[in-house]
């Protein structure tokens, strides 16, 4: 399998800081919530009911809404990040095409289990002040996917390798919003075979 430096070692994302128990349950339920009803209709009232704790816990471990919010966003890039490697491990790339190709091939199943669409792109609508402690979050996990698909067009060899990762990084995010916004179900595979057809005519050194 075709090693990524990228996918190993950066992960776009600061390390998870540990929690206490309490912590773990706000976390957990404001991730759920903030998911499936969305950020902005989600009170903190609801979050700590959901999670057994007082209001005044919640603020003792997050500091505000906005910084649960991040954090939920954190942690949903940790989930994300281990998905895909488990997913190269299952698929086995044997060179960066491939692992391009695999990276687009796991939206498939990744879609399947996140019915409303990408917990990210659904952020940055909700949060559209561009100083919310959220955004940088969401800007670095979009960043990295970029720079994933750089990498691997390195490795393979193509010229113009800047522009594949652009055109690349719009397939797989176009990939996303079609299938919430306009209930493209085969959206990923779609996408796939587009990345595959853009690979295979795309010029080398």
């Amino acid at each position: 399998m075709v090693a990524s430096s990228v996918l190993l070692t950066d992960r776009g994302s600061r390390a998870a800081k540990p929690l206490t128990p309490a912590g773990e349950r706000i976390l957990s339920a404001a991730s759920s919530l903030f998911y499936e009803r969305g950020i902005r209709t989600v009170g903190v009232d609801a979050i700590a009911d959901a999670a057994e704790v007082t209001k005044k816990t919640l603020y003792d471990r997050f500091g505000s809404k906005d910084n649960l919010i991040a954090a939920y966003l954190e942690q949903r890039n940790r989930v994300w990040h281990l998905f895909l490697d488990e997913q190269l491990r299952m698929r086995a790339p044997q060179t960066p095409e491939q692992v391009i190709l695999a990276l687009f091939a796991a939206l498939t199943d990744w879609m399947a289990e996140s019915r409303r669409g990408c917990g990210f792109i659904n952020a940055s609508v909700e949060l559209a002040a561009p100083d919310h402690p959220a955004m940088p979050v969401i800007v670095a996990q979009k960043q990295w996917m970029r720079a994933e698909f750089l990498a691997q067009a390195e490795r393979a060899g193509f010229r113009s390798t800047e522009e594949l990762a652009d055109r690349l990084l719009l397939l797989h995010e176009g990939a996303l919003v079609s299938y919430r916004v306009a209930a493209m179900e085969h959206a990923p595979e779609v996408a796939h075979r587009a990345a595959a057809d853009l690979l295979a005519g795309w010029p080398r050194d």
